[in-house]
């Protein structure tokens, strides 16, 4: 009887560790590109330089004026490839649809890099 318990124990940490490690290692990687040490944003950017990152390897994306590198995101995303269709430009509209649960407005937040430079 004390050995299925182990067993079962044993069991639950292995699983625990395999959903707390994966997580913690992504979270890391979207907030390295927050500046300073606060995770605050400070930085701004226009929309010709948000333009040039628009690839599945290098993908920002704009939200209500708000810059995102959504690049570690691309390959998880559950609608696939949609999240390219407006990669380096606005993505208000498509970020605000029906497809999107209440989770993902406090996924992104993790991402935001900076402010969307006002037009002149």
């Amino acid at each position: 009887m004390e050995i299925i318990v182990i067993i079962s124990l044993l069991m639950l940490l292995a699983v625990g560790v395999w959903f707390i490690i994966p997580n913690s290692q992504k979270k890391g990687k979207a907030k390295e590109t927050k500046s300073g040490s606060t995770g605050k944003t400070s930085r701004s950017f226009s929309k010709e330089e948000v333009s040039e990152h628009n690839t599945r390897k290098d993908c920002w994306i704009i939200i209500k004026d708000k810059v995102y590198d959504v690049t570690p995101y691309v390959e998880e995303h559950p609608g696939g490839d949609a999240i390219l269709n407006n990669a380096g430009a606005d993505s208000t509209e498509g970020f605000f649809g029906p497809q999107h649960g209440t989770r993902v407005f406090d996924i992104i937040e993790d991402f935001c890099i900076g402010l969307l430079k006002a037009s002149s």
